[in-house]
């Protein structure tokens, strides 16, 4: 098995094509994978988590 690896706001901004404002939005909905603190001011996403949430945004596709 894979260690898990983080990504950082910009790389979660590229991957998922959503704004910061809306993808803190959508963790307060509790839509979106939250953030992990990686040090004082500094949080990640874990990578396996946001492969998830695009699976499941494509999946959505497909069931509209």
């Amino acid at each position: 098995m894979p260690k898990p690896s983080l990504l950082r706001l910009p790389t979660v901004k590229a991957r998922t094509g959503q704004s910061r404002s809306a993808i803190y939005a959508a963790i307060q909905r509790g839509e979106f994978p939250k953030p992990v603190p990686i040090g004082a001011r500094a949080v990640a996403w874990v990578e396996s988590e946001i492969d998830e949430y695009i699976e499941r945004q494509i999946q959505r596709r497909g069931a509209a």
